[in-house]
C-alpha cells in the first residue's frame, strides 16, 4: 500500500510586514571613527585649516559734501570781494579821499645834557603841522598815540599827540613836548657834536596814532596809521631855537 505524503503549503508572509526591518543588521556597517568613503585609500585630513583674511571695502569718500563746502566758501569770498569793491567805489567817487599831510616846522631844545652817570637827558618841543585836504572827510585823533625823535637809530625822547578832531579842509598846528633819558650816551653825544659842525643833524620823527575817519555821518572803525618824518636840523644845543633845514614825511596805513 502506497504511502501518501502530505505536502503542506509554505506559510504566506503577511503583506504589511517590513522586510527591511527583519533584515536590519545589529552592528553598524561602518565602524565608528572610520571614513565613510568607498575609496580604498582615504585622504587624510589637513593638520591645519588655512584661512583667507577678510578684506573690507573702504567706504566711498564724501566728495559731494566737500565740493559743496568749497563752493560755499568760494561764493562767500566772491561776495565779500564784491561788497568791498562796491564800498570802495562809493567812497572813492562819493568822497574823493586824500591822504593827510604832515610837516615838521620847528623844534626847540630846552634840555640836552649829560649827567654824571653818562646818561643823556633831553627835552625837545616839536611843532607839527597836520593838514586835512578832504572836503567831505573828518579825522578824529584818539588817545594812545606815541611819538619819538631818534638820532642814528637811538631814541632821544618821546611823547604823545593831543586828542582832537580835524574837520574838512582844516590845518592844525601842534606843539608837542617830548622828554627822554638815554643811558651810556657819551659816544652818542660826541657823535652829535661832530655832526653839528657840519650844520646838518639828521633826525627821524615817528608818530603812531589811533584815528577814526568820519565819512559824512558815518564813523569808520579805529585804525593806527604811521607817520615817519626825516628831519635835518642845524644843531641840538640846549636853550636854542633849532632851525629845521628840511623835512619829508611819509604816511602808511596799518590796522
Amino acid at each position: 500500500m502506497a504511502d501518501h505524503q502530505k505536502i503542506h503549503p509554505a506559510p504566506v508572509q503577511p503583506a504589511n510586514i517590513d522586510l527591511e526591518s527583519q533584515n536590519k543588521p545589529t552592528a553598524p556597517l561602518v565602524p565608528t571613527g572610520s571614513s565613510k568613503s568607498d575609496s580604498p585609500n582615504p585622504v587624510e585630513p589637513f593638520p591645519y585649516r588655512r584661512t583667507i583674511p577678510v578684506q573690507y571695502s573702504k567706504p566711498p569718500k564724501k566728495r559731494g559734501c566737500c565740493c559743496l563746502l568749497l563752493c560755499w566758501i568760494l561764493f562767500v569770498l566772491i561776495l565779500l570781494v564784491t561788497i568791498i569793491g562796491i564800498l570802495a567805489a562809493i567812497i572813492y567817487f562819493g568822497f574823493d579821499p586824500k591822504i593827510p599831510k604832515y610837516s615838521v616846522d620847528g623844534m626847540t631844545v630846552t634840555r640836552f645834557s649829560l649827567d654824571n652817570d653818562s646818561a643823556l637827558n633831553a627835552q625837545i618841543n616839536v611843532n607839527i603841522t597836520a593838514r586835512n585836504p578832504n572836503s567831505k572827510i573828518g579825522i578824529y585823533y584818539k588817545g594812545g598815540s606815541k611819538m619819538s625823535v631818534s638820532y642814528m637809530g637811538k631814541k632821544l625822547c618821546d611823547g604823545s599827540l593831543p586828542i582832537f578832531y580835524q574837520g574838512h579842509k582844516n590845518t592844525t598846528v601842534l606843539n608837542v613836548g617830548l622828554t627822554g633819558r638815554t643811558g651810556d650816551a657819551t659816544g652818542l653825544v660826541n657823535s652829535l657834536r661832530t655832526q653839528q659842525q657840519t650844520g646838518m643833524v639828521p633826525l627821524v620823527l615817528r608818530v603812531r596814532v589811533p584815528v577814526r575817519v568820519k565819512l559824512g555821518n558815518l564813523k569808520l572803525p579805529k585804525w593806527k596809521p604811521v607817520v615817519r618824518c626825516r628831519v635835518n636840523v642845524d644843531s641840538l644845543s640846549a636853550d636854542n631855537v633849532v632851525r629845521v633845514r628840511d623835512s619829508s614825511c611819509s604816511f602808511k596805513f596799518r590796522l
